[in-house]
């Protein structure tokens, strides 16, 4: 999921009618006020993320290689980018990306620490939870393309509601639209959602459950608007509290 840092500025600051998430995903209201963020690289990478503590993002390991740079963009008044620093970055050991492009089960998690702390309510991870069943429903928050290969059509914070569908596990969920299922295009992550954040309501709070990994078309093509695969947090949720810990911005127990 990668388009050029420099020209994916440009089409935001064009000032185009932008929207996240294709199959007409609806746009959160009051962006700004949330903890989900989007970020650009040196070498083109475009993700969605979520701050877990007010100077701590969750994101995908994938959307972070070594060796580039990392900023977030935020908009003024006018809806015109600015790139914020970031500061430290740290990727779960056993990420694969082999394994990640291939759409197999990997540590795809990585903590992305802030030059400045958010004006946001971080959210919280999930705790300990009886195993996912299919059917089960998620929400969706990302900032990625409406339109595939549309660039204009990214930018703005979008939510989707999808379910658990196939076999699901400890290791990686697949989600989608429940009013297209997989083999009809529907609701669905796309080319800037890797990293977003997936969350279950408990109670009325959204709590992370996972992040977005890949996506695919309906049928299994290539594309968007089929299947929006998911690395749950469970088996790493350890890993998350104690780097965020070492790395000074401590969350949960």
């Amino acid at each position: 999921m990668r388009r050029p840092a420099l020209a994916f500025a440009i089409l935001l600051a064009a000032g185009a009618s932008a929207v996240a998430l294709v199959g007409g995903a609806r746009e959160i209201p009051n962006a700004a006020a949330r903890p989900e963020v989007m970020f650009t690289g040196s070498r083109g990478t475009f993700c969605s993320g979520v701050a877990i503590a007010r100077d701590l993002v969750l994101t995908a390991a994938h959307c972070v290689q070594p060796g580039a740079d990392y900023k977030l963009i935020s908009f003024d008044a006018q809806r015109q980018p600015l790139l914020k620093d970031t500061a430290q970055i740290a990727r779960h050991p056993q990420f694969d990306l082999k394994t990640m492009l291939a759409h197999r089960a990997t540590a795809d998690v990585a903590l992305v620490k802030l030059a400045s702390a958010l004006s946001v309510t971080p959210v919280p991870l999930m705790e300990a939870r009886p195993r996912v069943a299919a059917g089960e429903r998620f929400v969706v928050h990302g900032y990625g393309l409406a339109v595939r290969r549309e660039g204009t059509s990214g930018g703005r914070l979008r939510a989707a509601t999808l379910i658990a569908t196939g076999k699901p596990g400890n290791l990686q969920l697949r989600l989608v639209d429940p009013a297209a299922g997989a083999d009809r295009p529907g609701l669905g992550a796309c080319t800037g959602d890797s990293g977003a954040p997936v969350y279950q309501d408990l109670g009325g709070t959204l709590t992370v459950i996972g992040v977005v990994s890949w996506s695919t078309g309906p049928g299994g093509s290539d594309g968007c608007g089929g299947l929006t695969g998911v690395t749950p947090i469970e088996l790493y949720r350890g890993w998350i509290v104690q780097t965020a810990r070492q790395m000074g911005s401590p969350v949960g127990p």
